[in-house]
């Protein structure tokens, strides 16, 4: 009896675990938009009126997370879109270009915060004193940016996007920078006014090295890197429990996005027919595309008794 092939139950699924993934994105980013734009244009405002170099740097990191937030958001409209003729297995690596967008982004910002903080440094003596006023804004930029980073984390985990743990870290940079630039302040006003602009530096230091993290890790993912140990032998205990496989060999994958692509050699009783091995394969397919956040597996079969047979080198 002809098996009935099951890929279309496959790719609704994929699909409908894409569409929850993108709404969860917007939503979530959205909110941070929000946050984002309030309080930037507070923390500048004061900082300016304040005095207070940290207050600004700290204003200028979260107008950054505007620029990423529709960074994110364009890669989320993008990603959604159907595999075509020149993208054959999706757009789901504009998630990954926005990661790396979001590195880059980060790490000019902290540059520029570094230099700005230096250049003060050179110049001591041309410090102000900072007004109390500056001191409340960063406890309350603190409490906003934490309280945003625990709700975009949870949404990221949630919907296991890479892309929208990057940019939930980044909110929590933002808040790790408000607490420094909150003591750099209370030392201003305690009578030490260089600890302003040495908390506007280590602000500066912090979201340097973040972006360099995360734009390294989107760099890795576009050149193909493969999912983890303990992914990979998830999948391959999947493909081993699915009825009439005796084995599988060379299970490789990549990255596409937050999904992957897998390729695996899927060893079956050598006695069997093609049609029966085809079956066994597109169950193995199934299983592993409705357990795990695969796009597509890729099997090749393999007969029990001499299951070495495609790496043998080609005769002259």
């Amino acid at each position: 009896m002809r098996m009935q092939d099951p890929f279309p139950f496959d790719e609704d699924d994929s699909a409908n675990r894409l569409a929850e993934k993108a709404a969860a994105a917007s939503r979530s980013t959205w909110v941070s938009v929000a946050v984002n734009l309030g309080l930037s244009a507070v923390q500048i405002t004061v900082g300016v009126l304040a005095k207070s170099q940290g207050l600004v740097a700290d204003g200028v990191h979260s107008l950054s997370d505007l620029v990423a937030d529709f960074a994110v958001l364009l890669a989320n409209h993008h990603s959604r879109k159907d595999a075509d003729d020149d993208h054959p297995y999706g757009h789901q690596r504009f998630e990954t270009g926005a990661s790396l967008a979001l590195g880059l982004l980060l790490l000019g910002v902290g540059a520029g915060m570094v230099w700005s903080a230096v250049g003060k440094l050179e110049q001591p003596h041309l410090i102000a004193n900072v007004h109390l006023s500056a001191l409340w804004v960063a406890m309350a930029a603190l409490l906003a940016k934490e309280t945003l980073f625990r709700y975009m984390l949870r949404v990221a985990k949630a919907v296991k996007s890479g892309m929208l743990v990057a940019n939930a870290w980044h909110a929590r940079s933002d808040a790790a920078s408000s607490l420094v630039v909150g003591l750099g302040i209370v030392g201003n006003l305690l009578g030490y006014p260089i600890l302003d602009p040495i908390a506007a530096l280590i602000v500066g230091c912090m979201v340097g090295k973040m972006g360099w993290s995360f734009g390294w890790d989107a760099l890795h993912d576009l050149m193909d890197r493969g999912a983890d140990e303990e992914e990979v032998a998830a999948i391959r205990a999947t493909i081993l429990q699915t009825p009439g496989v005796l084995d599988v060999h060379d299970l490789k994958t990549r990255r596409m996005g937050d999904m992957l692509v897998a390729d695996a050699h899927i060893v079956v009783a050598a006695e069997i027919s093609v049609e029966q091995g085809h079956g066994i394969a597109v169950e193995a397919r199934r299983r592993v595309m409705q357990s795990h956040n695969v796009l597509n597996l890729m099997t090749h079969i393999d007969p029990s008794e001499r299951p070495d047979l495609d790496h043998l080198p080609a005769q002259s």
